[in-house]
């Protein structure tokens, strides 16, 4: 939700064409609300960085060294989170997609050092979340774990990869004075779509990874593609174990 607080400038008064800004110009430091969506991305990223830290400190969730994809997958998404908590201290100091002064400053270099600062930050948040993305869908399939993520996560991806080629296409086109071929949609378009595949991922893991009950008669069967801690160490679904009808004396 800390992740998707940009949608408020649907119903915010910001100043900047979300077709053409960059997203991060939101939270520039000449923005009357700059300062609530440094304040959103800073818990996106520290959330993101508990849980996927907790992960790997645990093991649970399948961030164990048997299982490469899924540790590969929740280092990324650490990494993630600690550039989108260090990317909301390093903000822009103007908007140089609708500031033509701002524009010239930082073609000529006279924007602070923050400006460099902040893009490097948001390539890796961005290289990051790929990462997470492919590494935590491929074992998700792999291994049949988070039935949502399994399920959509792939089709997620290809949008993702597509909208991060528009993304930089853009980027590259803006940089080079060739306008900015619709920058802030396709930059908004590829973060919405990590919005989703998180949600996708806490729905799965929190249908998945729960304390093992002990076996009683009536029991509830546990649902299609979760998995008891033990067998998430193994990186693999056990067969259940057949029923036995039980016959009158």
């Amino acid at each position: 939700m800390a992740y998707t607080a940009w949608v408020l400038e649907v119903v915010l008064s910001t100043g900047l064409d979300p077709v053409q800004a960059y997203i991060s110009e939101l939270a520039a430091e000449d923005q009357p609300l700059g300062g609530l969506f440094r304040a959103t991305d800073l818990v996106a990223g520290l959330c993101l960085l508990a849980a996927a830290g907790t992960a790997l400190a645990t093991g649970r969730a399948g961030a164990s060294r048997r299982n490469r994809w899924a540790l590969a997958g929740w280092a990324a998404l650490a990494l993630f989170g600690a550039a989108t908590a260090a990317d909301s201290r390093l903000p822009l100091s103007c908007t140089p997609t609708s500031d033509e002064m701002c524009a010239a400053r930082e073609t000529a270099g006279l924007v602070p050092a923050t400006h460099t600062a902040h893009a490097v930050t948001s390539s890796l948040a961005m290289a990051g979340a790929l990462t997470a993305l492919v590494s935590l869908t491929v074992a998700a399939r792999r291994y049949r774990w988070w039935p949502p993520v399994r399920r959509f996560g792939p089709w997620l991806l290809g949008a993702e990869l597509l909208a991060t080629g528009w993304s930089l296409a853009s980027i590259a086109a803006f940089q080079a004075g060739r306008g900015t071929w619709a920058l802030g949609a396709g930059q908004r378009l590829q973060v919405l779509l990590v919005a989703l595949w998180l949600g996708l991922l806490a729905l799965g893991v929190a249908r998945s990874v729960r304390p093992a009950r002990p076996a009683t008669p009536n029991a509830p069967e546990r649902p299609e593609g979760s998995a008891t801690p033990d067998e998430e160490a193994d990186g693999r679904e056990r067969p259940a174990e057949p029923v036995r009808e039980r016959r009158p004396a």
